[in-house]
This record gives C-alpha cells, sequence and structure tokens, in this order.
C-alpha cells in the first residue's frame, strides 16, 4: 500500500485488505493476519485496522467473529454504475413521467447505522438526503441517502429537483463505481405515511443500499421505501451465477431487465 495516498487510512488499509482477498493472498476460507500483525506491518495504531476490518466484514469480505478470527470470503463484484438504470430512466421507458420533491438536505453527524455502514466514527459529519419520488405526480417512493461529507458537500450546489442525483454527482467528478442492495418489506411508520399519502402500517418495499467507488471506499447508505402498488422487482439469476434485478411496471408487465437499482 502506498502510504503517500490520499484518503483516510481506515480506506487505504480497507482497499489494500480487499486487493489481498481478490488476488488470493489471503486465500479463502483461512484466517487473515491479526490485528496486532497489521498493526505492526502497516505502522499504524488499532482503531483504522478496526475500521477496515469491520467495513470488510459489512461487505461479506470477511466472516467469523465472537472469540474466532475472521476469514478471508471472496464477493463477487457489484454490477458498475454505468449499466444501471436510475428512477427517472425506469420511469420513462415505462411511459411514466417522474418527479421528485425534495424535504431537505442537510449536513449531519453520522448516525450509528449510518457511521458503521460508511466506515466513519460516530457522529462524523455526513450529508443527508430526502426525497419523495413521483410517478405521474403521484407519490411513489422515499428516498432517505446519508453521503460521506466529501461526496454530500456537493449536493448544496446542485438541484435535487432536476432529477438524477447520481448524474449531477458524477458530472461534478464523483467516483460512484458499483453498489450492493438488501430489499425487505417494512410498516410505513407516521413519517412515511405522511410523504406518501397512506396510513401508518401500510406495508412498504424497503431497498437499502450501499454506493461504492471503484477502490471499494462506501460514500452513500441508503433507505429507499417503495409503495407495492407503485412498483414491485423482479430478480433473475442466470446459470454463470449473474444477478440481474429491476422494477416491474405497477400493472405486473415484466420490467425491462436492469442490474440493480440507482437513483
Amino acid at each position: 500500500m502506498n502510504t503517500s495516498d490520499a484518503g483516510p487510512l481506515h480506506q487505504r488499509l480497507g482497499a489494500e485488505f480487499r486487493r489481498r482477498i481478490a488476488a488470493g493472498e489471503w486465500p479463502e476460507g483461512l484466517p487473515v493476519p491479526s490485528e496486532a500483525q497489521l498493526c505492526e506491518e502497516f505502522g499504524t495504531s488499532r482503531g483504522p485496522v478496526r475500521q477496515a476490518l469491520a467495513q470488510l466484514r459489512a461487505e461479506g469480505h470477511l466472516v467469523g467473529g465472537r472469540g474466532r478470527p475472521p476469514v478471508a470470503r471472496r464477493v463477487t463484484p457489484s454490477q458498475p454504475f454505468a449499466s444501471l438504470m436510475s428512477f427517472t430512466q425506469w420511469a420513462r421507458s415505462i411511459g411514466r413521467a417522474p418527479g421528485q420533491s425534495t424535504v431537505e438536505v442537510a449536513r449531519r453527524r453520522a448516525t450509528a447505522e449510518a457511521a458503521a455502514r460508511l466506515g466513519l466514527d460516530e457522529g462524523a459529519p455526513v450529508v443527508d438526503l430526502v426525497r419523495v419520488r413521483q410517478l405521474d405526480g403521484v407519490p411513489a417512493m422515499i428516498e432517505r441517502s446519508t453521503f460521506v461529507l466529501e461526496v454530500g458537500a456537493h449536493l448544496f450546489a446542485v438541484d435535487p429537483d432536476a432529477g438524477s442525483v447520481y448524474e449531477a454527482l458524477t458530472s461534478r467528478g464523483v467516483d460512484l463505481h458499483h453498489a450492493r442492495h438488501t430489499i425487505d418489506a417494512i410498516a410505513a411508520d407516521r413519517t412515511d405515511a405522511g410523504l406518501l399519502d397512506v396510513a401508518p402500517g401500510e406495508p412498504l418495499l424497503r431497498v437499502r443500499r450501499l454506493a461504492f467507488t471503484a477502490d471499494g471506499a462506501p460514500v452513500e447508505y441508503a433507505d429507499d421505501r417503495y409503495l407495492p402498488s407503485m412498483a414491485t422487482f423482479t430478480i433473475e439469476n442466470t446459470v454463470g451465477g449473474r444477478t440481474v434485478a429491476g422494477r416491474d411496471r405497477s400493472d405486473g408487465t415484466p420490467p425491462h431487465p436492469t442490474p440493480e437499482e440507482t437513483q
């Protein structure tokens, strides 16, 4: 690892650890070096090493714990952003008019969950974005994104109501390379219900997203909540192991397949 590289030490360590797993230098299924060994090798304290290892755990590159040494595991790379379809593009592809209403863009201190996902210290400065996305003027989903400060700061210079936030960020040189998504169901709380004009407790589809740079540094943690009546999701698996996910039309028409989800 080049110690002169820019960026927080724990992110540079994380990138080096991922490289070693991918290259087989840390063989899959075998324990990785201990924190003490890594501290000695890189001449650093335990803090950055622990942050880097915690992030690799969150990404699935390390398994084990609770007294057992962490074990390396290779993770299939996610689809690149270049092949993804944004909410705006998806809406237009099914003949609907996309829209959005920004609830807030604010600099805040990272919550415990966001900090853990983004590899930050709890309370570190981040930028939160909350928008209601619409189809033909009707609320379809709420997106809540937490960006690391150096990325989120760009949002104060753009209009989030103008369309795709990712397009605006990439046009300003932000490296958005791949993302991981977790889809589950959740009941609308009072805030969700008010924004989506539904009753509290209404079922919603939740898509949690963690977006990364090309070298694996996390830059955004998002929690998007969809009305099932407006969109559903289809996941296709191939023999080769490639997974393709896409939003369905609300009328049940099969989707134009899109590898995973973006804004």
